[in-house]
């Protein structure tokens, strides 16, 4: 039986909303919560642990969101290990998981989310439809879990924008905490699609940390020259955007910027898409 934090109760793992709404009503005090698509590795983690330091008890899911992925993406084919997850989040004490099917998660009507002009923007025209999805499903689960804080990465910065803008505009009432972005050793972002990466592409992808860490020490310069600094490292790769935004709320910059502005990177290696992201001040 997994344990949760104490070593004395038992992790509860819920896999309907009802059994969700059950447990969540029995944990008292602040609770932290970390919505994943599982697979988890140390990126997962570090958020997991900064909602057990930050919190009086943590929650996670572990769901692969369908309506996240285009018709052409990799749904069927992303990795998924729960029993392996479970144990990384009981060795951490988690003290609640959830893990529904997407039959349980979307059995109502046809409601969704519109993610306005965040969700078409950027990685939005890219993956249409992708932050509908995406705002849909964090937007379920915040009502379900109901958490004081909920913990998202820095590589979706995206998302993490767009998240945090939609529990501000929808007055949700909970606190979004940015987390930096945990790296392999050679630089590489860790992401679960990572895994999916041949040894070629793999020894390759590197080179996504390497432009932004070439664009950081180029310090603030026209946004056009901090793109073909970035565009220079990654010749020869496949780049699907090169973006330099305001690092707030990612609204297109000219020239000498006079405030931070994040550099956004999708490039694909072979079928996998990759993201990272820089802010440059």
């Amino acid at each position: 039986m997994l344990r949760n934090r104490t070593g004395e109760e038992p992790v509860i793992i819920c896999e309907t909303k009802a059994a969700l709404r059950a447990a969540r009503a029995d944990l008292a005090g602040s609770v932290g919560f970390v919505p994943t698509m599982g697979f988890l590795h140390e990126g997962h983690m570090s958020l997991v642990r900064a909602a057990k330091a930050e919190c009086d008890r943590f929650a996670v899911s572990i769901f692969v969101n369908p309506t996240q992925f285009g018709p052409n993406e990799d749904l069927a084919s992303y990795p998924r290990d729960l029993p392996r997850d479970l144990a990384m989040l009981e060795a951490e004490g988690v003290d609640l998981v959830f893990t529904p099917g997407p039959e349980e998660i979307y059995s109502g009507g046809d409601v969704t989310v519109d993610p306005g002009r965040l969700g078409r923007i950027l990685t939005g025209e890219l993956r249409p439809g992708h932050f509908g999805g995406v705002a849909t499903v964090v937007t379920k689960l915040f009502n379900l879990v109901r958490p004081d804080r909920a913990y998202f990465g820095e590589k979706d910065y995206q998302q993490l924008t767009l998240i945090r803008a939609m529990v501000a505009d929808l007055d949700m009432g909970l606190e979004i905490r940015g987390m930096p972005t945990v790296r392999e050793a050679d630089g590489l972002a860790m992401s679960s699609r990572n895994v999916r990466l041949t040894p070629e592409h793999r020894a390759e992808a590197p080179v996504l940390n390497r432009a932004l860490d070439t664009a950081e020490a180029a310090g603030l310069r026209p946004v056009a020259e901090l793109a073909r600094i970035i565009r220079d490292v990654l010749d020869g790769q496949q780049v699907e955007a090169v973006d330099i935004r305001d690092a707030r709320t990612l609204t297109e910059v000219a020239g000498v910027p006079d405030a931070p502005v994040v550099a956004l990177l999708a490039v694909r290696f072979g079928t996998v898409l990759l993201i990272d992201q820089r802010v440059i001040s």
